[in-house]
């Protein structure tokens, strides 16, 4: 298996970025955040993961080691494939996926392209007892009725899903739990 990859950007493509390590270069499927803040020549490490198919080796590359695990647990749902799970971590952080599965909004996962309701319960089911909460998700069972509104008015304004949640986690603790005020703060994190 191939743990890690270090070496230098030399192409950047829709999907995946040729890595150069010495003499030999690898295709790498990285999620489509982290790609687009790569630049050529740029040397870069990845946590990997090689995806063993009849008609294909596919290697997956992550920035962090805890993206990779959840990409292997995104792989062990039924439904989910590699590009599935790739594409939900080019649209969810770790915190962000932490976050729906604790508060069991699998909601959270159909704004994913290609998972529908079906597919994001069984996400929520399959990872539930699979992670562990972290300091990020102290006191957390469920997120607010109204924080969950906030967040759908930024996704419907035109946001990503972990930029209005990370909107909503920007809140002051104190501010009144009035929709339209909190949207009102929300909007302030991006000014």
């Amino acid at each position: 298996m191939i743990a890690t990859v270090r070496g230098r950007v030399i192409e950047i493509d829709a999907d995946r970025v040729i890595i150069e390590m010495g003499n030999v270069g690898l295709w790498v499927s990285i999620p489509g955040q982290f790609r687009m803040s790569l630049s050529k020549g740029e040397t870069i490490s990845l946590h990997t993961h090689l995806v063993v198919r009849e008609d294909s080796l596919t290697l997956y590359g992550f920035s962090t080691f805890e993206e990779r695990e959840y990409f292997i647990l995104l792989l062990g749902v039924n439904g989910v494939g590699p590009r599935l799970a790739l594409t939900t971590l080019s649209t969810l952080n770790p915190t962000a996926i932490r976050r729906a599965v604790f508060s069991e909004q699998a909601a959270v996962f159909q704004r994913v392209p290609g998972i529908g309701s079906k597919t994001a319960q069984r996400i929520v089911l399959h990872l539930h007892g699979r992670i562990t909460a972290t300091d990020d998700l102290d006191g957390l069972v469920t997120m607010a009725d109204t924080d969950s509104q906030v967040v759908e008015a930024l996704i419907v304004l035109g946001y990503s899903v972990v930029e209005a949640q990370a909107a909503v986690q920007a809140i002051r603790k104190d501010a009144p739990d009035d929709v339209e005020e909190r949207i009102r703060l929300a909007l302030q994190y991006f000014a």
